[in-house]
C-alpha cells in the first residue's frame, strides 16, 4: 500500500489531503479545548466572586450545546437516528472525557457518519480531478480505508482525551485533599471546605476544582451529600474519586471523623503518586534502551570493527592467498 501511494500521484494527493484533515481536526478539538477550559475558569471565578447574575444561571453547557441541539433536533426529524446501540457505555467514555453534555453522543455519532462519508468523498473527487484512472480494486481499498479512519478516528481522539483528563485528576487531587484536610481541621464542614478548596485550587489543578464546584452546588441547591458525592464520582470517572466518595459517605453513615478519613486517604493518595512516579522511573532504562539498541549500538559495533576489518583486508587475506 505504501508504494502504491509513493509512485501513484492520485494516491499521493489523497493521502496529502487525508493529513491536512487530521492537522485540521487537531486544531480543532485543542481549540475547543482550550475554550472549554477557558469557559470552566470563567464560570468558577464567577462562583468564587460570588456576583452571579440571575439571567445567567442556566444549566451547565446549555449555551455552549444549543447549537448542536437544534443541529440534532433537524437531523433526527429528517428520519436519520443517531441514538448508538451501546449508549450507556458511549455515554460513560465521553463523561470520562469531559464531556458531560446529554447530546454529546448523538454529538459523537453523528461526527462519525459525517467522516464515514466525507474522507471517502474528497478521495473520489481528488481522483476525478486529477484526471488519472485507479483500478476498481485499488478504489475499493483506498475508499474503505479512509472509511475505516474516519470512523475510528473519533474514538482515538476521546480515548486520548480521556487519559489525559484522568491523568490531570489524579496528579492533582492528592494536593487538593491535603488543602481539604487543612480545612477541615481549622474548623470548616464538609462542604465549606470543598467550596474553599474549589476556589483555591482553580488555577492550579482547574478539573478538580470543578468537580469539587459542581459537588458543592448540587449539596446547595438541596441534593443530599450522598447523591452529591456519588455524582462527583460519575462526573470524573475516575477510581480515586469514587472512592474517596465512597469514603466520604461510609465515613457520614458511621460517624466517625471526617479529618481522620481525609488524613488516611491523603496518605495513601499520596503513597499512590510516589509509587507512580517510581513506577515511570523504573520504565526509563526499558524506553531508553530501544533508541540505544536501534541508533547506537550499530554504530559503536562499527567503530569497533572497522579497524580490524581493515587490518584483516591489509594483511591477513594477502597472506592466506599468498600476495
Amino acid at each position: 500500500m505504501l508504494e502504491f501511494i509513493a509512485s501513484n500521484d492520485v494516491a499521493r494527493i489523497a493521502a496529502l489531503l487525508l493529513i491536512f484533515f487530521i492537522v485540521l481536526a487537531a486544531g480543532l478539538v485543542g481549540g475547543q479545548y482550550v475554550q472549554r477550559r477557558a469557559n470552566v475558569r470563567r464560570e468558577l471565578n464567577m462562583i468564587a466572586e460570588k456576583a452571579m447574575r440571575p439571567e445567567n444561571h442556566q444549566r451547565l453547557g446549555q449555551q455552549r450545546d444549543g447549537a448542536w441541539f437544534r443541529l440534532l433536533e433537524k437531523i433526527e426529524k429528517s428520519g436519520l437516528s443517531l441514538a448508538d446501540s451501546r449508549g450507556d457505555e458511549l455515554r460513560q467514555r465521553l463523561m470520562a472525557a469531559g464531556y458531560s453534555s446529554p447530546s454529546a453522543p448523538r454529538v459523537f455519532t453523528l461526527i462519525r457518519v459525517v467522516l464515514v462519508v466525507l474522507l471517502p468523498s474528497f478521495l473520489f473527487l481528488a481522483i476525478g480531478l486529477s484526471g488519472q484512472e485507479l483500478s476498481l480494486v485499488n478504489t475499493y481499498l483506498l475508499g474503505v480505508l479512509f472509511a475505516v479512519i474516519g470512523l475510528y478516528l473519533p474514538n482515538l481522539v476521546v480515548s486520548a482525551k480521556k487519559s489525559r483528563r484522568e491523568e490531570e485528576i489524579r496528579r492533582g487531587f492528592p494536593d487538593c485533599l491535603d488543602l481539604m484536610l487543612v480545612c477541615v481541621e481549622a474548623g470548616l464542614g464538609l462542604e465549606s471546605a470543598m467550596d474553599r478548596v474549589g476556589r483555591e485550587m482553580l488555577r492550579a489543578h482547574p478539573l478538580v476544582a470543578q468537580l469539587l464546584s459542581v459537588a458543592t452546588l448540587q449539596i446547595r441547591a438541596g441534593s443530599t451529600r450522598e447523591a452529591a458525592l456519588r455524582k462527583l464520582g460519575e462526573l470524573s470517572q475516575v477510581d480515586e474519586i469514587r472512592s474517596f466518595g465512597t469514603l466520604l459517605i461510609q465515613s457520614d453513615k458511621m460517624g466517625t471523623s471526617v479529618a481522620d478519613t481525609l488524613r488516611v486517604y491523603a496518605a495513601e493518595m499520596r503513597e499512590k503518586r510516589r509509587l507512580r512516579a517510581e513506577e515511570r522511573a523504573y520504565r526509563l532504562p526499558v524506553l531508553i534502551s530501544i533508541p540505544l539498541v536501534v541508533c547506537m549500538l550499530p554504530t559503536m559495533i562499527g567503530v569497533l570493527m572497522i579497524p580490524g576489518v581493515v587490518r584483516a583486508v591489509r594483511t591477513l587475506f594477502p597472506a592466506l592467498t599468498g600476495g
